[in-house]
């Protein structure tokens, strides 16, 4: 029996999104699309995990601080560090100040320049003091700030491969994905993860929860459609690298819009 187009587009999204174990059986146009709709459930699934790392390590009597480097280092594991990757090329290239073909091909080299360095610094600086703030509130609010920010990032891929946007290269996981999800469909996946985002926050004590939470959904997007315009002025378009840099972003922002109030 032949899986059905939501199953293809399932394994899509984590056969290429993380190192599970999940064969991709089909890499065309029709299961990309899936699978960049899907991706906000592989944020679920990695963000889910590294809540709960975290909270395991609050539990046996680690302090918020190592919780949150626990939880930082579950994201970058589950995706080979290749969003982290995306995000140091991607400064490289944009950093370079190069026409578009070169800055391409600096963002292709195996090596981080200064640019990529500072930025991957000061990102995970920012991820592991937020989620630590979370953490020291209680294991429940790292676990939720894990996941909101892991499924926003994810959300941030399905808004870029939305119809439009072009890709820079014509190969590559860029090429694949780009232009691939109807502008409906990417907006009806916002609308089902902000109200998601909104039920997670107001379940949790205290005022301002569900608020915090939708914030953080909507201004994470909005933080990496900024790049990803600037991107597109800069390379002509998207790649690998750019996804990557834009999850990054995504997730960055979303912990400190958590971090705030």
């Amino acid at each position: 029996m032949s899986r059905t187009p939501s199953a293809h587009g399932l394994r899509f999204a984590f056969g290429t999104l993380t190192v599970l174990p999940v064969r991709v059986s089909r890499w065309d146009r029709g299961a990309a699309r899936g699978g960049m709709l899907c991706a906000p459930l592989v944020g679920v699934v990695v963000g889910g995990l590294a809540g709960l790392l975290g909270a395991a390590a609050l539990a046996l009597g680690a302090g918020p601080l190592l919780a949150a480097v626990c939880a930082t280092a579950v994201p970058a594991v589950l995706t080979r560090g290749l969003h982290l990757d995306g995000l140091a090329d991607t400064a490289d290239g944009l950093g370079s100040g190069k026409p578009a073909a070169q800055a391409l091909r600096i963002m292709k080299q195996s090596d981080i320049g200064p640019f990529g360095v500072i930025t991957l610094v000061l990102a995970l600086l920012a991820q592991v003091a937020a989620l630590a703030h979370a953490y020291e509130g209680s294991w429940a609010r790292g676990a939720l700030a894990a996941v909101v920010s892991a499924t926003a990032a994810r959300l941030a891929l399905t808004l870029a491969a939305r119809t439009g946007v072009p890709a820079a290269r014509p190969e590559g996981l860029g090429a694949a994905v780009a232009g691939v999800v109807p502008v409906p469909g990417a907006l009806a996946v916002t609308v089902a993860v902000i109200a998601a985002a909104v039920a997670a926050g107001g379940a949790l004590p205290g005022a301002g929860g569900a608020l915090r939470t939708a914030a953080a959904v909507l201004l994470a997007p909005a933080a990496a459609e900024l790049l990803l315009r600037h991107c597109i002025r800069r390379f002509g378009g998207v790649t690998g690298d750019v996804f990557g840099g834009l999850a990054e972003t995504a997730a960055t922002t979303a912990l400190v819009v958590l971090s705030l109030g």
